[in-house]
């Protein structure tokens, strides 16, 4: 299978920003190292089309990302100060899941792909939020329907502690995906959206209780063709935006209960980070890196490696 990574591309960011930038570059480089990938596994990401992100949001607001316009209001919600090297990380970081997900269905024989970013699931359709400039997930869809005709049923399965508000804006109206968010109910956003099925979690919930909860939310869904799969660390109890008491060991079973939920279903899967705000970025880079062998262990077993 191939990973798809964009963190060749920075984006200044002031001292002390919560936004872990290295992390992306620094799990590269453990999947090299470590041998879960070789260097010709892991692609580098195009950017994404501004035709194609105009299929998804509005066009007022992307000319705005596109020409620095953007608000000091528009900024402070996003969470980043706007640079055309943004912009720029954006759109890779957006077109890395457009591939993962045609990996998963139709290049790789596998049915994995894996995005070492994405996940940018508080992006809106006239609106970033949450360090999200675009939405990844609904560009990607959008893309595989216009593209390669693609007509299956979706199924987003975020597991980011945080709701995953625009993914919900953005496919409310469409009941070919259905979007799954299981998150800490008293953490940001604090104006929701509504998904299909929105889990509020209480604060210091741990292992036991999350994965029992995570496999009935799954039972509810039923199943999909493609699933999309937000393996975001901030679940962990070190986070510091987390507020959940998850070990690393219950994250990976976790990526378990979902990985091995798709193959019962027959679904295809694309994999993205979504967040993580580790004090130590060594702990949220083990915990993606952890997902990312999950990943790749099935995709050996499908193709008989």
């Amino acid at each position: 299978m191939r990973f798809w990574a964009h963190d060749a591309h920075d984006f200044p960011l002031p001292e002390g920003h919560k936004f872990p930038l290295g992390k992306y570059r620094l799990l590269r480089e453990r999947l090299l190292a470590e041998g879960v990938a070789g260097a010709d596994d892991i692609a580098a990401s195009p950017p994404a089309a501004w035709e194609l992100l105009g299929a998804v949001h509005q066009a007022a607001y992307l000319d705005r990302v596109r020409t620095g316009g953007m608000s000091d209001r528009e900024i402070r919600v996003l969470g980043l100060p706007w640079s055309a090297a943004l912009v720029e990380r954006g759109r890779r970081s957006t077109q890395g899941t457009v591939e993962a997900a045609r990996d998963a269905l139709v290049r790789s024989g596998s049915g994995f792909g894996m995005n070492l970013g994405g996940g940018t699931h508080h992006a809106g359709f006239a609106a970033g939020r949450g360090y999200c400039l675009f939405n990844d997930l609904a560009v990607a869809v959008q893309d595989l329907r216009a593209v390669d005709a693609f007509a299956g049923r979706v199924a987003v399965i975020d597991c980011d502690v945080h709701q995953g508000d625009g993914t919900a804006e953005l496919f409310a109206a469409d009941s070919s995906v259905f979007t799954l968010s299981i998150h800490g109910g008293a953490n940001y956003p604090f104006r929701r959206a509504v998904s299909d099925l929105d889990i509020d979690l209480r604060d210091g919930v741990g292992d036991d209780e999350y994965l029992a909860v995570l496999e009935d939310a799954l039972d509810r869904v039923g199943g999909a063709d493609l699933l999309f799969y937000l393996a975001a660390a901030d679940p962990w109890e070190g986070d510091r935006l987390g507020r959940l008491a998850l070990t690393k060991a219950g994250l990976a079973a976790r990526d378990g209960v979902v990985l091995d939920r798709a193959a019962s279903w027959g679904a295809a899967v694309c994999v993205v980070l979504a967040g993580g705000y580790a004090p130590d970025v060594a702990d949220t880079v083990d915990i993606n890196l952890t997902t990312a062998r999950a990943v790749a262990a099935r995709a050996g077993t499908r193709t008989g490696l």
